[in-house]
Protein backbone atom coordinates (compact mmCIF):
# COMPACT_ATOMS: atom_id res chain seq x y z
CA UNK A 1 0.00 0.00 0.00
CA UNK A 2 1.27 3.61 -1.19
CA UNK A 3 2.66 5.59 1.63
CA UNK A 4 0.69 9.59 1.44
CA UNK A 5 1.54 12.33 3.47
CA UNK A 6 -0.78 14.59 4.82
CA UNK A 7 -1.06 18.22 3.77
CA UNK A 8 0.23 20.39 6.71
CA UNK A 9 0.76 23.39 5.58
CA UNK A 10 -2.18 25.17 3.17
CA UNK A 11 -0.59 28.82 3.72
CA UNK A 12 2.20 27.95 1.34
CA UNK A 13 -0.21 27.67 -1.75
CA UNK A 14 -0.36 30.67 -3.91
CA UNK A 15 -1.59 30.74 -7.42
CA UNK A 16 0.40 29.32 -10.82
CA UNK A 17 0.11 31.46 -13.83
CA UNK A 18 -0.45 29.41 -16.79
CA UNK A 19 2.71 28.15 -18.90
CA UNK A 20 3.12 30.92 -21.61
CA UNK A 21 0.66 33.33 -20.12
CA UNK A 22 3.05 35.20 -17.45
CA UNK A 23 3.50 38.80 -17.38
CA UNK A 24 7.03 40.10 -16.90
CA UNK A 25 9.84 38.15 -15.23
CA UNK A 26 8.28 36.58 -11.85
CA UNK A 27 6.33 33.78 -11.90
CA UNK A 28 3.81 33.10 -9.31
CA UNK A 29 3.55 28.99 -8.10
CA UNK A 30 1.41 26.97 -5.98
CA UNK A 31 3.34 24.14 -4.85
CA UNK A 32 3.69 21.21 -6.71
CA UNK A 33 2.98 18.42 -4.88
CA UNK A 34 5.01 15.16 -5.65
CA UNK A 35 4.36 11.55 -5.65
CA UNK A 36 7.61 9.51 -4.86
CA UNK A 37 8.27 5.75 -6.69
CA UNK A 38 10.99 4.08 -5.69
CA UNK A 39 11.39 0.20 -4.65
CA UNK A 40 14.18 1.76 -2.38
CA UNK A 41 13.20 3.28 1.17
CA UNK A 42 16.24 4.64 1.83
CA UNK A 43 16.39 6.65 -1.72
CA UNK A 44 12.75 7.35 -1.02
CA UNK A 45 13.94 9.48 2.31
CA UNK A 46 16.59 10.57 1.14
CA UNK A 47 14.94 11.94 -1.87
CA UNK A 48 11.66 13.31 0.37
CA UNK A 49 14.57 15.03 2.76
CA UNK A 50 15.80 16.86 0.32
CA UNK A 51 12.77 18.13 -1.50
CA UNK A 52 11.05 18.88 2.44
CA UNK A 53 13.59 21.61 2.35
CA UNK A 54 12.03 22.88 -0.67
CA UNK A 55 9.11 25.62 0.14
CA UNK A 56 7.13 25.17 -2.96
CA UNK A 57 7.50 20.99 -3.06
CA UNK A 58 5.54 19.06 -1.21
CA UNK A 59 6.10 15.00 -1.34
CA UNK A 60 2.28 13.95 -1.06
CA UNK A 61 2.91 9.95 -1.13
CA UNK A 62 5.26 7.61 -1.33
CA UNK A 63 5.33 4.05 -3.25
CA UNK A 64 7.39 1.48 -3.56
CA UNK A 65 5.92 -0.23 -6.95
CA UNK A 66 4.42 1.02 -10.07
CA UNK A 67 0.81 -0.52 -8.75
CA UNK A 68 1.25 1.94 -5.73
CA UNK A 69 2.46 4.81 -7.50
CA UNK A 70 -0.84 4.10 -10.20
CA UNK A 71 -2.91 3.56 -6.81
CA UNK A 72 -1.53 7.05 -5.67
CA UNK A 73 -1.58 8.64 -8.74
CA UNK A 74 -5.24 7.97 -9.09
CA UNK A 75 -6.30 9.16 -5.81
CA UNK A 76 -3.99 12.25 -5.06
CA UNK A 77 -3.74 13.56 -8.70
CA UNK A 78 -0.42 14.95 -7.88
CA UNK A 79 1.36 17.83 -9.96
CA UNK A 80 4.49 15.21 -11.06
CA UNK A 81 5.44 11.65 -10.15
CA UNK A 82 9.46 10.74 -9.87
CA UNK A 83 9.48 7.20 -11.13
CA UNK A 84 11.90 4.56 -11.09
CA UNK A 85 12.70 2.53 -13.80
CA UNK A 86 12.99 -1.00 -12.45
CA UNK A 87 10.49 -2.17 -9.22
CA UNK A 88 8.75 -5.21 -8.27
CA UNK A 89 6.01 -6.20 -9.91
CA UNK A 90 4.65 -3.69 -12.67
CA UNK A 91 7.87 -1.43 -13.56
CA UNK A 92 8.58 2.34 -14.31
CA UNK A 93 7.82 2.34 -18.05
CA UNK A 94 3.64 0.81 -17.62
CA UNK A 95 3.40 3.08 -14.49
CA UNK A 96 4.15 5.45 -16.24
CA UNK A 97 1.96 4.40 -18.83
CA UNK A 98 -1.16 4.25 -16.81
CA UNK A 99 -0.79 7.29 -14.60
CA UNK A 100 -0.57 9.29 -17.83
CA UNK A 101 -3.65 7.47 -19.34
CA UNK A 102 -5.44 8.22 -16.09
CA UNK A 103 -4.10 11.26 -14.85
CA UNK A 104 -2.67 12.78 -18.06
CA UNK A 105 -2.25 16.45 -15.73
CA UNK A 106 0.24 14.30 -13.77
CA UNK A 107 3.75 14.69 -14.58
CA UNK A 108 6.35 11.86 -14.97
CA UNK A 109 10.00 12.68 -13.97
CA UNK A 110 12.42 9.32 -14.15
CA UNK A 111 14.90 9.04 -11.82
CA UNK A 112 16.50 5.77 -12.78
CA UNK A 113 20.04 4.35 -12.72
CA UNK A 114 19.77 3.15 -15.76
CA UNK A 115 21.03 4.98 -18.97
CA UNK A 116 19.95 2.71 -21.53
CA UNK A 117 18.23 4.64 -24.67
CA UNK A 118 15.89 2.26 -24.74
CA UNK A 119 14.85 2.46 -21.75
CA UNK A 120 14.95 6.74 -22.01
CA UNK A 121 12.94 6.10 -25.73
CA UNK A 122 10.19 3.35 -23.92
CA UNK A 123 9.74 5.90 -20.54
CA UNK A 124 9.51 9.19 -23.25
CA UNK A 125 6.92 7.76 -25.63
CA UNK A 126 5.05 6.41 -22.55
CA UNK A 127 4.63 10.06 -21.43
CA UNK A 128 7.38 10.84 -19.17
CA UNK A 129 8.26 14.94 -19.26
CA UNK A 130 11.88 14.17 -17.84
CA UNK A 131 15.14 11.68 -17.78
CA UNK A 132 17.61 11.86 -15.37
CA UNK A 133 20.36 9.98 -13.68
CA UNK A 134 20.84 9.54 -9.93
CA UNK A 135 23.95 10.46 -9.95
CA UNK A 136 22.50 13.73 -10.28
CA UNK A 137 23.08 16.52 -7.48
CA UNK A 138 20.15 17.54 -5.51
CA UNK A 139 19.62 21.08 -6.75
CA UNK A 140 19.45 19.65 -9.93
CA UNK A 141 16.92 17.13 -9.12
CA UNK A 142 14.96 20.12 -7.42
CA UNK A 143 15.31 22.43 -10.66
CA UNK A 144 14.21 19.78 -12.91
CA UNK A 145 11.28 19.34 -10.90
CA UNK A 146 10.29 23.11 -11.00
CA UNK A 147 10.94 23.01 -14.99
CA UNK A 148 8.43 19.91 -15.48
CA UNK A 149 5.82 21.74 -13.34
CA UNK A 150 6.25 24.92 -15.68
CA UNK A 151 5.41 22.34 -18.51
CA UNK A 152 8.92 22.00 -20.03
CA UNK A 153 11.22 18.43 -21.04
CA UNK A 154 13.91 17.59 -18.69
CA UNK A 155 17.00 15.67 -19.93
CA UNK A 156 20.75 15.95 -19.44
CA UNK A 157 22.62 16.05 -22.24
CA UNK A 158 24.44 13.36 -22.43
CA UNK A 159 21.14 11.20 -22.29
CA UNK A 160 19.26 13.90 -25.10
CA UNK A 161 22.74 12.56 -27.06
CA UNK A 162 22.37 9.28 -26.85
CA UNK A 163 18.71 9.15 -27.83
CA UNK A 164 18.84 11.68 -30.60
CA UNK A 165 21.50 9.48 -31.92
CA UNK A 166 19.62 6.29 -32.09
CA UNK A 167 16.59 7.75 -33.37
CA UNK A 168 18.29 9.93 -36.12
CA UNK A 169 20.07 6.41 -37.24
CA UNK A 170 16.58 4.21 -37.16
CA UNK A 171 14.52 7.17 -38.46
CA UNK A 172 13.67 7.63 -42.44
CA UNK A 173 13.62 11.05 -44.01
CA UNK A 174 10.30 12.00 -44.69
CA UNK A 175 9.32 15.12 -47.58
CA UNK A 176 8.25 17.81 -44.80
CA UNK A 177 4.23 18.15 -45.19
CA UNK A 178 3.58 22.14 -46.23
CA UNK A 179 0.16 21.52 -44.49
CA UNK A 180 1.56 19.92 -41.28
CA UNK A 181 3.59 23.22 -39.70
CA UNK A 182 3.96 26.73 -40.51
CA UNK A 183 7.62 28.22 -40.52
CA UNK A 184 6.81 30.26 -37.24
CA UNK A 185 6.15 26.81 -35.52
CA UNK A 186 9.19 24.95 -37.41
CA UNK A 187 10.77 27.50 -36.07
CA UNK A 188 9.21 27.15 -32.57
CA UNK A 189 9.51 23.02 -32.46
CA UNK A 190 13.52 23.53 -33.93
CA UNK A 191 14.75 25.72 -30.35
CA UNK A 192 12.21 23.35 -28.28
CA UNK A 193 14.25 20.23 -29.54
CA UNK A 194 17.11 21.88 -27.98
CA UNK A 195 15.50 21.85 -24.91
CA UNK A 196 15.33 25.21 -24.23
CA UNK A 197 12.33 27.05 -22.28
CA UNK A 198 9.74 28.76 -23.45
CA UNK A 199 11.19 32.28 -22.26
CA UNK A 200 13.89 31.74 -24.18
CA UNK A 201 12.60 30.90 -27.21
CA UNK A 202 10.35 33.63 -27.50
CA UNK A 203 13.69 36.06 -27.22
CA UNK A 204 15.90 34.21 -29.79
CA UNK A 205 12.40 34.61 -32.02
CA UNK A 206 11.21 38.17 -30.67
CA UNK A 207 7.62 36.53 -29.45
CA UNK A 208 5.61 37.00 -26.45
CA UNK A 209 5.84 34.11 -23.59
CA UNK A 210 1.97 33.53 -24.66
CA UNK A 211 2.34 33.34 -28.33
CA UNK A 212 5.34 30.83 -28.01
CA UNK A 213 3.04 28.77 -25.88
CA UNK A 214 0.08 29.14 -28.88
CA UNK A 215 2.78 27.89 -31.26
CA UNK A 216 3.67 24.78 -28.87
CA UNK A 217 0.03 23.82 -28.57
CA UNK A 218 -0.84 24.15 -32.48
CA UNK A 219 2.34 21.72 -32.97
CA UNK A 220 1.08 19.34 -30.42
CA UNK A 221 -2.60 19.45 -31.99
CA UNK A 222 -1.30 19.39 -35.39
CA UNK A 223 1.17 16.03 -34.65
CA UNK A 224 -1.03 14.68 -31.93
CA UNK A 225 1.19 14.48 -29.59
CA UNK A 226 0.77 15.56 -25.94
CA UNK A 227 4.02 16.78 -24.92
CA UNK A 228 7.34 18.97 -26.11
CA UNK A 229 9.07 15.53 -26.05
CA UNK A 230 6.74 13.82 -28.48
CA UNK A 231 6.93 16.13 -30.53
CA UNK A 232 10.86 16.22 -30.62
CA UNK A 233 10.90 12.27 -31.07
CA UNK A 234 8.34 11.90 -33.57
CA UNK A 235 9.86 15.01 -35.59
CA UNK A 236 13.32 13.11 -35.87
CA UNK A 237 11.94 10.05 -36.53
CA UNK A 238 9.77 11.44 -39.36
CA UNK A 239 12.87 13.29 -40.54
CA UNK A 240 11.04 16.71 -40.02
CA UNK A 241 14.30 17.95 -37.88
CA UNK A 242 17.79 16.50 -37.91
CA UNK A 243 20.07 15.54 -35.25
CA UNK A 244 21.88 19.15 -35.64
CA UNK A 245 18.65 20.78 -34.99
CA UNK A 246 18.73 19.86 -31.42
CA UNK A 247 22.23 21.33 -31.01
CA UNK A 248 22.02 24.73 -29.23
CA UNK A 249 24.84 26.91 -30.99
CA UNK A 250 24.29 30.35 -29.05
Amino acid sequence: MFSELREQDDSRMTIQAAPGAVNGDHEEQRVIRVLLADDHALVREGTRRLLEAESDVEVVAEAASGEEAVEAARRLNPDIAIMDIAMPGMGGIEATRQIKAHCPKTAVLVLSAYDDEQYLIALLEAGAAGFLLKNVHGQELVNAIRAVARGESVLQPSLTEKMMRRLTNRSHPAQRSSDLLSEREFDVLRLAARGLPNKEIARRLGLSIRTVHSHLANIFQKMQVGSRTEAVLQALRQGMISLQDTYDTQ
